[in-house]
């Protein structure tokens, strides 16, 4: 559910240090932005910041870039996180769009409790069928890595089968993250389901 914009939306959009605007320009040249060649992790759906946030933090030397369609949302994130981290940087833009931002530069792509679109005839808007997976074929560097976590089994399954279908390895399932040894950090929304005893699906896929 789409949230409604906060009264001060374009306040936050347009005092935020670490929102790029003109991210066509930085196509190809994300390592000037951040001034170093370190790997480039993106989370697709952002929402609020916590996972991406968590993951600079954890990670210093992994640079971070969080896209997130609605502009309520990110301007929630920014509100919830002010302070400018050197590894992170935002962009607020529709997914379709991200080969004008990216090419052949990203190692991870990171894809949160997106939008289950659960009906079937909406199966082609999922975040991981194959009009998606033939775009973030141009923004991943040497092997394609995707990382999933969902509470929806239904956009589970069919991302299982899409990711399998297109030709990516599943080098890891899981139906119950939280119970897990797997490392994790949480967003906003998987601590609440978690703290409700909802089980988190999570998986791993890699394409040569």
């Amino acid at each position: 559910m789409r949230l409604r914009n906060l009264k001060d939306t374009e306040y936050f959009l347009n005092n935020c240090d670490y929102l790029i605007k003109e991210y066509e320009q930085l196509k190809g040249n994300w390592n000037k932005e951040f001034n170093n060649d370190n790997p480039i992790h993106l989370e697709i759906g952002m929402g609020k910041g916590d996972y991406i946030v968590g993951m600079a933090l954890k990670y210093p030397n992994i640079n971070f870039i969080g896209v997130e369609k609605y502009s309520g949302v990110i301007a929630r994130a920014i509100k919830k996180y002010p302070k400018k981290l050197d590894n992170l940087r935002i962009i607020n833009m529709d997914a379709l769009n991200l080969e004008q931002a990216f090419l052949k530069e990203i190692e991870v792509i990171y894809l949160n409790f997106s939008d289950p679109w659960p009906k079937k005839r909406q199966a082609r808007r999922r975040l991981t069928s194959d009009i998606f997976l033939n775009i973030y074929d141009n923004l991943f560097v040497g092997k394609k890595r995707i990382v999933m976590k969902t509470d929806n089994l239904v956009l589970f399954a069919s991302s299982l089968v899409s990711l399998s279908n297109y030709g990516y390895i599943l080098k890891d399932v899981n139906l119950d993250l939280a119970n897990s040894e797997i490392p994790n950090v949480l967003t906003e929304y998987e601590a609440k389901f978690v703290a409700k005893g909802i089980k988190i699906n999570y998986l791993v896929a890699e394409k040569d």
